[in-house]
């Protein structure tokens, strides 16, 4: 008997080639105009306009993109980070994702695990409000101003990472006899036992490590179901693929990227670097795109926000000219799902 597909299947294109997400919020405003336009309204950088974010969210899932993720960002630190990534909180974003969207999967891109508490993480995280369509992308963090106001300590970061994963994996157990988990440690008393509901669709949720989440790459090969790892130069990324796949290779786990996209109205536009990402046209990016589906990468998603062009448009020129070149499981070739 095959095993329970998850939310991860969904975004594995059995042909090899990426499939195809979009990292929210959907805004352009690291793009040239919109950051004269917020700096003149006196507008903090980092903040995107979300009027829309619930049609934008919804466009982009009946337009065939694969996965719509949210970044965790607990606090806006605009003095040294200045980017308040998806705004708002990530559980109660989810949420409403999955109420407004019946297609795409959903994921975190990261989740602080550290900076949370992990029984009420596997409560949250577990996918039955969204049917199964849920990936929950963990990261042991990066700004240390949050970690005292938190009440934890920055350094200690990788061992409660570890932890908050073994707890994770507990809590989402099914038990025999219905009982539960039993947690000696808490003084509950012999026998007594506790349990974290609901259980996910699946036998578990599917769990993505962002970068090293200060882990070895052997543990997340043994211990995550997919790496989660920002782009690289093609010449790195088959480097960093090949080692996954070598760690991973009695049990193949998806590799998945994140990608900066400024998409230009000029289809022909070649591909030219920019940070974490690439500008180019569509033409170059789907030859960009088929290389790196060929180096090992399953599914690519895009953050729009330091492009120029109105979010719409951009979404709309992907449907019509990208999708289709990479389906996702399931879909037609015209690159959206089948109801």
């Amino acid at each position: 008997m095959s095993p329970t597909p998850t939310a991860l299947d969904r975004l594995v294109n059995p042909a090899g080639l990426p499939t195809l997400g979009l990292e929210l919020p959907l805004d352009n405003d690291w793009g040239a105009t919109r950051l004269r336009a917020d700096q003149a309204a006196g507008k903090p950088f980092g903040v995107p306009d979300l009027t829309r974010h619930t049609e934008l969210a919804g466009l982009a899932d009946t337009s065939g993109f694969a996965g719509l993720w949210v970044r965790d960002v607990p606090l806006y630190d605009p003095e040294q980070f200045g980017d308040a990534g998806s705004v708002f909180e990530t559980f109660t974003h989810l949420g409403h994702l999955a109420a407004v969207t019946r297609r795409a999967v959903l994921g975190t891109a990261a989740v602080v695990l550290p900076l949370r508490r992990p029984m009420l993480v596997a409560k949250a995280a577990a996918d039955v409000l969204s049917g199964g369509r849920f990936v929950l992308g963990l990261a042991s963090g990066d700004r240390p101003v949050e970690y005292p106001l938190f009440g934890e300590d920055f350094h200690a970061r990788g061992d409660l990472f570890r932890r908050g994963v073994e707890t994770l994996r507990a809590a989402w157990a099914r038990h025999a006899d219905g009982a539960g988990m039993e947690l000696p440690e808490l003084g509950l008393g012999a026998g007594r036992r506790l349990d974290v509901l609901p259980k996910p669709t699946g036998p578990t949720v599917p769990i993505a490590v962002a970068g090293h989440a200060r882990q070895s790459a052997e543990w997340i090969a043994r211990n995550a179901d997919a790496s989660l790892n920002y782009p690289r130069p093609l010449g790195a990324l088959r480097l960093t693929t090949r080692e996954w796949r070598e760690l991973t290779g009695d049990d193949p786990k998806p590799y998945l990227t994140p990608m900066q996209l400024d998409l230009t109205r000029d289809p022909a536009t070649p591909a030219t670097p920019i940070r974490l990402g690439l500008r180019t046209g569509s033409l170059a990016l789907v030859e960009h795109l088929r290389a790196m589906g060929e180096l090992g990468v399953a599914h690519v998603s895009f953050n729009l926000r330091p492009g120029d062009r109105p979010v719409e448009e951009v979404l709309h020129e992907l449907a019509e000219t990208v999708l289709p070149h990479f389906p996702s499981p399931g879909t037609r070739a015209a690159g959206v799902l089948a109801p």
